[in-house]
């Protein structure tokens, strides 16, 4: 499938681009440019390129969010923006990948691409490339909330909230030390990371919701969050009234460059553009492939949905160990968990969400947990080494913005930002040398 992300209901040396110049011809004419994908890091890649003169086109298979983009945990925090392949994750892995009642978990099965993608996850999981990564999202994790300050102040009518506070909740002493050591790591690599350590007692004052199963917790200073939802209908609505065409339920069947524009495919015609923008989350290889894009993007599914509370939480919780994420939805708790790798357009697996409901149980309290709505799976687009794939292919026309992993809202504005002056400029920003498609 060819567009964003399913939904069910609801600088280093090292990291050059293969470009030795790291510059791209700009698009020619009328700067006419095709975004295909409707998610957040679509949408605001249309947004910067209306910023910057650019007419745009928005093509969707779906509709606006349809993907991952509309039923995740709504996170916008840097702190947290690290690599996903490290030591700890491939222990852990290597345990419950095969268990369907994991936080995560990989079916037994013949499918060449997902085992390329695993070999491939777990050949990144060192210290040493942890750490290598961790400096090239440093630079975007600083400017990640401008870049949503930047859409808020141009007319995107929805709100960004203080995460205020922001609870990283622990069972173990040993699972607030792995936290503790991660935020040490994050720090050496040069991000700063504002943070308290709170007693069990603490937590639960500040977020009455818990229950005496957590014993410490660690608070997050300066980080926000969303109703992915709402902010996305808002996003998609601000690029409209600048006069983008945004058509859902299109799919682009393949794209071409001619060699003075890209041709894109679709059941209604071909249609020509200046430049194309791919960004179609975990279906990014399917239209990428042919303009040199050979990074494995696997999917990497998760569930959610929301519950009534007794007391709904400030801001967001976050049980690591359990892999739980609890973000408050008006006078609801969205849930969400699971990373599990499958086929993106595989159904929801019901098994997940019970494996969630039971992981959340023991440390929420005043949650009707049996009372869901919006149960919902949406796949992540994955990268062996963590990684997003952002910048231009073997065509200077032609570019991809994608594979960000958990990472897709909180990356999403500043991807777009970045990327449209790629598009408009001819060169590429520094930010995006790290993440080259032709890596």
């Amino acid at each position: 499938m060819l567009d964003d992300d399913e939904r069910h209901t609801p600088a280093q040396q090292d990291f050059r681009c293969p470009s030795e110049e790291m510059t791209v011809p700009p698009p020619r004419g009328g700067r006419r440019v095709a975004v295909v994908g409707a998610g957040m890091v679509g949408l605001a890649t249309a947004w910067f390129l209306q910023q910057r003169g650019v007419e745009v086109e928005v093509i969707e298979r779906r509709e606006v969010a349809a993907g991952s983009s509309w039923g995740n945990a709504g996170w916008l925090t840097p702190a947290l923006t690290t690599p996903l392949p490290d030591r700890s994750v491939l222990r852990y892995g290597m345990r419950a990948a095969l268990d369907p009642t994991s936080p995560v978990y990989v079916p037994i099965t013949l499918e060449a691409s997902l085992w390329r993608f695993l070999a491939g996850f777990a050949r990144h999981c060192t210290t040493r490339r942890w750490r290598r990564g961790m400096v090239a999202y440093r630079s975007v994790n600083r400017q990640a909330l401008d870049a949503f300050d930047e859409l808020g102040a141009g007319g995107v009518d929805a709100p960004t909230r203080p995460a205020d506070p922001f609870l990283v909740c622990f069972a173990r002493d040993r699972e607030k030390q792995a936290m503790l050591d991660e935020l040490g790591e994050i720090e050496q690599c040069g991000q700063k990371v504002g943070f308290d350590v709170l007693t069990g007692s603490e937590a639960r004052t500040s977020a009455p919701v818990l229950t005496d199963r957590v014993t410490s917790a660690v608070r997050l200073h300066d980080q926000r969050f969303i109703d992915p939802p709402r902010y996305l209908a808002a996003l998609a609505e601000a690029v409209r009234s600048r006069g983008a065409v945004i058509t859902e339920n299109s799919t682009v069947l393949g794209i071409r460059d001619d060699g003075r524009q890209v041709v894109v495919r679709t059941r209604k015609g071909d249609h020509r553009y200046d430049a194309v923008v791919i960004a179609t989350g975990a279906w990014l290889p399917e239209l990428g492939h042919p303009f040199g894009v050979r990074i494995p993007v696997q999917a990497g599914r998760g569930y959610s949905f929301t519950v009534p509370a007794d007391r709904v939480p400030e801001g967001p919780i976050y049980l690591p160990t359990q892999r739980i994420a609890c973000t408050p939805m008006g006078r609801r708790l969205r849930i969400a968990g699971m990373m599990e790798f499958r086929g993106p357009d595989e159904p929801l697996d019901r098994r997940r969400v019970h494996a969630i409901v039971n992981a959340a149980r023991p440390f929420l309290d005043g949650v009707d947990l049996e009372d869901r709505h919006d149960e919902w799976v949406g796949s992540r687009p994955c990268t062996p080494d963590g990684l997003p794939v952002v910048g231009p292919t073997t065509s200077p026309r032609v570019f991809a913005a994608g594979g960000h992993g958990m990472w897709g809202i909180v990356l999403g504005p500043l991807t777009g930002r970045l990327l449209a002056d790629a598009v408009v400029t001819g060169t590429v920003p520094d930010e995006l040398r790290a993440f080259g498609p032709l890596r």
